[in-house]
């Protein structure tokens, strides 16, 4: 099991960019799919970007061109630069890791997740 703690959230004008992070402990996540979702009050947990241990990486049709997933093998994090944020944005952002295998934008294709991290953008 990895357990994976995300941080970076708060609050910021529509327009504006902030940039999560999330560590993994535990173990190395160098052969893990890792990913990030969000899910706002009242709504069901949505798929936003993912990223393979060879680099490749998929994204939502909502946040393409503006936000961007990355990671460190050797600091064991992921990261996801959002810019250019919307307040359709806001909501709890949570990462979460899993075999290469499963399915890459339903959260049941990942068996390891954090806490979240509140992301809210004003207009």
């Amino acid at each position: 099991q990895v357990q994976l703690v995300e941080s970076g959230g708060g609050l910021v004008q529509a327009g504006g960019s902030l940039r999560l992070s999330c560590v993994a402990s535990g173990r190395s996540i160098k052969t893990y799919r890792l990913a990030w979702f969000r899910q706002a009050p009242g709504y069901e947990r949505e798929f936003v970007a993912a990223i393979w241990s060879g680099l490749m990486t998929h994204y939502a049709d909502s946040v393409k061109g503006r936000f961007t997933i990355s990671r460190d093998n050797d600091k064991n994090t992921v990261f996801l630069q959002m810019d250019s944020l919307k307040p359709e944005d806001t909501a709890v952002y949570l990462c979460a890791a899993g075999p290469h295998f499963t399915s890459t934008v339903n959260p049941r294709g990942y068996d390891n997740w954090g806490q979240g991290t509140q992301v809210t953008v004003s207009s």
